[in-house]
């Protein structure tokens, strides 16, 4: 595997796509190590990205959660409409609580196709954001601390060539299905309605700022479209915690402070 270090073109654009922060996190790690390496990287949320402005003479990496054993669709769709390139080197990084069954071979597949060279994928295991008994402690610290320590080795190892893209075949191409599909999406988020507490919702809009699928829109109080991609924002970040799950409990866990979230790239 070639390293980083080796293509002549030293600028990193780094996508990615963060619920509540975890892989933010990792990102930014990430991006501080390639920095103190010479390289000119910067990162940008995919929810505000139209691939079609990516520039492809740059070393691109990507990143995000995992969900339903793949990642959300509209991550999905924005690999898929990533531009064609001539040999440009891509990275991958997610984030997951225990495993991803249809992540890594399905998205080298569609990168390969489209003409990039896969130098690298990584899974980080990092603390749940959904339907927890308790928020941040210290031992969801200390396993985003140990995290944090794999992403600087990881990038280490990218920039020498020295990192792999594991896979599953066929596996993962069958388990893609279940996070590709709309119609799952549509089923989970039926199982899991959202409601709003008009007694302490102050209509402040930032669940609908924070949205990355425009799910949300502000009438009187915030009212939720059929379009929910269940990535704990607008529950983790409301500050008046009005926002609530109609059958379910669950603690809120936000990995970042919502100031760290908003600024959280260079496109948003």
């Amino acid at each position: 595997m070639i390293g980083l270090m080796q293509y002549p073109e030293k600028i990193i654009d780094f996508y990615y796509f963060s619920g509540t922060g975890n892989t933010l996190l990792i990102v930014k790690e990430m991006v501080k190590l390639f920095k103190e390496n010479k390289f000119d990287a910067k990162y940008y949320k995919i929810e505000r990205t139209d691939p079609n402005n990516i520039d492809t003479n740059h070393i691109i990496g990507l990143g995000f959660p995992v969900a339903a054993q793949g990642t959300y669709p509209f991550v999905w769709q924005f690999i898929k409409n990533l531009p064609y390139a001539n040999s440009t080197p891509l990275f991958m990084i997610d984030t997951m609580l225990m495993y991803s069954g249809g992540i890594l071979g399905p998205v080298r597949k569609i990168i390969r196709r489209k003409g990039y060279v896969p130098v690298g994928a990584k899974e980080f295991i990092m603390p749940s954001n959904v339907f927890i008994k308790e928020g941040m402690n210290d031992k969801k610290r200390a396993k985003i601390n140990k995290a944090l320590f794999k992403a600087t080795e990881f990038a280490r190892k990218l920039i020498d060539g020295k990192t792999g893209w594991f896979d599953l075949p066929i596996y993962s191409d069958l388990m893609a299905l279940i996070s590709q599909s709309n119609r799952n999406w549509k089923f989970f988020e039926s199982l899991t309605p959202i409601r709003v507490d008009k007694s302490k919702c102050s209509s402040c809009g930032l669940c609908v700022k924070l949205c990355p699928v425009n799910n949300i829109e502000l009438i009187k109080y915030p009212e939720f479209l059929n379009n929910c991609c269940l990535c704990m924002r607008c529950f983790a970040y409301c500050p008046k915690e009005a926002i609530n799950f109609k059958n379910y409990r669950s603690a809120r866990y936000r990995a970042v402070t919502i100031d760290e979230f908003l600024i959280g790239g260079l496109k948003g």
